[in-house]
This record gives C-alpha cells, sequence and structure tokens, in this order.
C-alpha cells in the first residue's frame, strides 16, 4: 500500500485532524530540511486569515520521516480553526529553542 504524498513545496494544503493536528508529508519535510527539528514556527492561512504559530512541537513517528504538530487551544479558539477545516501551510522554520535538552535530534 503507497501512501505517499506529492509535494512540490509550500504552500501547502491540508486539513486539521481530529485531535487538531496538522500533517506535515515526509517529502515536505525533506524539503524543507527540518528532519532533525524538534520545534518550529509556523505560518497558516485559514479563511483567508494568516495566522503566525510560534514554537510548536514537531511530533514524529519511529518509522516515518512526516510530521504533525498541533494547533494550540488558544490559536483555534481565536480563529475559529475546527477539526476536519482546510488550512494552507505557509512556512515552516525550524527554531532551535537554546537552554532546552534535545532542541534538535541527534545524529
Amino acid at each position: 500500500m503507497n501512501r505517499r504524498i506529492k509535494v512540490n513545496g509550500l504552500p501547502y494544503k491540508t486539513r486539521v485532524y481530529i485531535n487538531n493536528q496538522v500533517l506535515i508529508p515526509s517529502e515536505l519535510v525533506k524539503l524543507l530540511g527540518i528532519e532533525r527539528s524538534l520545534f518550529a514556527d509556523v505560518v497558516i492561512k485559514h479563511e483567508g486569515r494568516v495566522i503566525s504559530i510560534n514554537g510548536v512541537r514537531l511530533l514524529r513517528n519511529r518509522r516515518a520521516t512526516s510530521r504533525q504538530f498541533t494547533i494550540p487551544r488558544e490559536i483555534r479558539e481565536a480563529y475559529g480553526i475546527k477539526p476536519l477545516d482546510e488550512i494552507e501551510i505557509i512556512s515552516v522554520e525550524p527554531v532551535e529553542i537554546t537552554g532546552r535538552r534535545n532542541a534538535v535530534l541527534n545524529p
């Protein structure tokens, strides 16, 4: 079963999962070079509004390169983002959190 998602780059349209998480497919993770990043600043677009989310944790699966991040409750409530809403990921910039262990994955 091939579940690859074809991605040419940003911006990338996707849907918010039921658990308020957003998937960043492995091809996009590789294009952006964020395989080893644990935190990122993400800019999304929802219903014509551009929303900046700083310092989101990039969740990962052991066997996959793809990442997921959770849209914080404050952002969801302020902008009316609900599960299954379509959003557009405009940018993902890795952030290295200083003073925090494991801010970047070790080789």
